[in-house]
């Protein structure tokens, strides 16, 4: 049989794995990861994510070995690595998941393009998820994303060839990253992955949909299974219907899971449906989805207000507890990563170009389509979502009622009474904290009338409508998907600064 390179990339499993089964059709699978120091300088990835994926990587090396074959990783630019092993294993066919990452990747993915076109290889792309690549509206896309989750999961294969080729290892791999401490880091690899599958499905969804907002609750009660997802150590496909199994085993009962697991099935449909706003438009990580707030805030960030944020120094507690969480876990639920944005777009009036790479940096789980239509979402830069300024004051009061979250991860305040916690600086005793950046009422009365006197300027509407036709998916040309929440009527402006919550 003649050699098929599998290249893999952020699809490392061997179940539901289209590209596999395709390479097996044609030939015999060479299946490569190759290691890109350059994508590894980049400033939105990190030391943490590097060693999950090393994790991620070892347990797939090990299910390929299970199987007579193994895991060829080789270090390089890919177009580089590519033609090396071409010339050694005479392939003459390449095949691989479509991946839709930074832009980096996809401007790699061009690279590669444009070599196998020139040098006479076929390079077959699949895809991996309901993420629709070329050209198509989305007008019913809900209905297309549901009809391929419900196709059958692909099983891994019962054998493959060996391979014979020099690879190097994972430990010497690894390119030169900058020093990154993350005590909690979660691990990475499929087995793990699994494991949290079963748990969540099995019982920690039953408090998901009450707990999932909390930051001390969402670390037990959430699936946890983002990073796993974003290196594709399980599908979508296989998470959905897992929990649509379980969700048919419970029909009918009063078992508190079904909620559960139902709000967690339209998150599942959400990370799909804003992956699928990157494939459509690259650029979104580097300009602002509606045009009209480029340049709204200073493209050079006020340095310090930039490094008090990415250390939770800002002097307010649940903003800084919220940072230093990250920092040392790699992990925050999504309540608190909208309000981390949130304030430092708002509040801080920062550029959210610099404070995504931060946060980008920050997430083992970052995933590229999910991130920066986040970010830009909770910037108030795409044009078609309601301003959402989350005031953190009334945050901490209403996710860290007891403070047990703000003070683990902020000690110094230990000896301010509970009343006032959140707000320190009205406490009369002595602080070795910082006393606020800003202040929070003003600076979202500022942040509010900015942009809502953006988007009320001429031809501000015609490029929204341009937006919505672009990204919101529909039922039909007059409903927009859920998650993009757009307004059926305007809204009236809040009375006071006290906006705070992502309905989710």
């Amino acid at each position: 049989m003649d050699p098929v390179i599998l290249w893999f990339k952020r699809d490392l499993r061997l179940t539901d794995h289209a590209a596999l089964v395709r390479a097996s059709e044609i030939g015999a699978p060479i299946p490569v990861f190759i290691v890109e120091p350059d994508y590894w300088q980049r400033p939105d990835t990190s030391g943490r994510q590097w060693a999950f994926l090393c994790e991620t990587l070892e347990d797939l090396q090990g299910q390929l070995r299970s199987k007579g074959s193994d895991l060829i990783v080789r270090v390089g630019a890919a177009v580089e690595v590519l033609a090396g092993l071409c010339r050694e294993t005479g392939a003459r066919q390449i095949v691989s998941h479509e991946e839709t990452g930074n832009a980096w990747t996809f401007g790699r993915d061009q690279k590669v393009a444009q070599w196998a076109g020139a040098h006479g290889v076929h390079w077959t792309e699949l895809p991996q998820s309901a993420v629709r690549r070329g050209a198509h509206d989305r007008d019913r896309w809900a209905a297309a994303r549901n009809a391929w989750m419900s196709e059958p999961i692909i099983p891994a294969p019962r054998s493959l060839p060996p391979v014979a080729l020099d690879s190097r290892a994972l430990g010497d791999a690894g390119p030169a990253t900058r020093s990154d401490p993350c005590p909690d880091r979660q691990k990475g690899g499929r087995s793990r992955a699994l494991r949290l599958q079963e748990t969540f499905v099995s019982s920690r969804s039953r408090t998901y949909r009450r707990g999932m907002s909390s930051p001390l609750e969402g670390a037990q009660v959430c699936s946890r299974l983002s990073p796993h997802l974003a290196l594709g150590a399980v599908s979508v496909r296989e998470a959905v219907q897992v929990c649509a199994q379980e969700q048919r085993s419970l029909k009918g009962s009063r078992d508190p899971r079904r909620e559960g697991l139902k709000s967690y099935q339209s998150r599942l449909a959400w990370r799909d449906h804003f992956i699928q706003k990157l494939e459509d438009e690259p650029a979104l990580e580097q300009r602002c989805m509606h045009p009209a707030f480029e340049g709204l805030r200073p493209v050079q960030s006020d340095a310090e207000r930039l490094d008090a944020w990415r250390k939770g120094e800002t002097g307010i507690p649940f903003v800084d507890a919220c940072m230093r969480s990250l920092i040392a876990t790699g992990w925050l639920n999504f309540r608190m990563r909208s309000m981390l944005m949130s304030f430092a777009s708002y509040h801080l009036w920062l550029d959210w170009r610099a404070t995504g790479q931060h946060l980008a940096r920050m997430f083992t789980d970052y995933e590229p389509g999910i991130h920066w239509s986040q970010v830009q979402m909770q910037s108030g830069t795409t044009g078609i979502n309601t301003p959402r300024i989350y005031n953190p004051v009334k945050q901490g009061r209403d996710q860290d009622s007891t403070g047990a979250f703000t003070r683990r991860w902020v000690p110094e305040l230990r000896g301010v009474p509970d009343a006032l916690l959140h707000e320190p600086w009205r406490w009369e005793g002595q602080l070795h904290y910082p006393a606020p950046v800003v202040d929070v009422a003003e600076a979202a009365r500022q942040a509010r009338d900015q942009i809502w006197a953006k988007r009320k300027e001429a031809g501000f509407a015609k490029e929204a409508a341009r937006v919505v036709r672009k990204h919101a998916s529909r039922k039909d040309p007059q409903r927009h998907f859920v998650n993009d929440r757009a307004p059926r009527k305007p809204r009236p402006k809040p009375r006071d600064n006290r906006q705070m919550s992502f309905d989710l």
